[in-house]
């Protein structure tokens, strides 16, 4: 027969296994989402549009750059941005090709040729088709947030890109990107808003 200390003691055991138990039901959602379920989401979507503001933070200048204009991506590997102000330019990439154009003039050339331009694309491209793999070819990668208000804080894993490019962080809701920032080397900044298209 147990004594009544033995009783209590069994009672406080069993009141803590049980506050245990609710902890690990209300911390088990912020864990659950990781890489693998923001590249999921972001998979779904094939393609899309969106407009952009863009505001460049450059040592030298007293106020930040503004550029805005459009972007478009088509599943897998095609990625449009078209810059209308302050000047038309449009930066094109589909697979490995890249093509430049401004003022009438086109220069094409491949994204192997300059791999620090090529991580920065695939930042973005990857990210948008939800390719993992691809992504963590050129980064490591930290998710933060929850499927509903999330954040992806890439660090460059090639030492080139890494000379120029200290982190980007994209953020988003569900499967839509509404946001990078990138934080450059010598304390340059750039800060993107995406609004997409409905």
């Amino acid at each position: 027969m147990k004594t009544r200390i033995e009783a209590r003691v069994e009672s406080g055991l069993r009141q803590a296994r049980w506050a245990l138990v609710a902890l690990a039901c209300a911390a088990a959602p912020a864990w659950a989402f990781d890489l693998h379920e923001l590249m999921s989401l972001l998979a779904k979507q094939k393609q899309g549009e969106a407009n952009f503001t863009e505001q460049r933070y450059v040592r030298g200048f007293d106020g930040p750059l503004a550029a805005s204009g459009t972007l478009s991506f088509t599943a897998p590997d095609q990625l449009v941005r078209r810059t209308l102000s302050p000047r038309p330019e449009t930066m094109a990439v589909d697979g490995n090709n890249l093509t430049l154009s401004r003022s009438g003039r086109s220069r094409s050339m491949t994204l192997d040729s300059m791999p620090e331009l090529q991580g920065m694309v695939e930042a973005m491209r990857a990210t948008l088709a939800g390719n993992t793999q691809v992504l963590q070819r050129y980064f490591t990668s930290t998710v933060g947030g929850s499927a509903s208000d999330w954040t992806l804080d890439l660090a460059p894993i090639d030492a080139r890109l890494a000379s120029q490019v200290a982190t980007l962080r994209l953020s988003g809701k569900a499967g839509e990107v509404l946001g990078v920032e990138m934080e450059f080397r010598g304390g340059d900044r750039s800060v993107m808003t995406i609004s997409p298209k409905r």
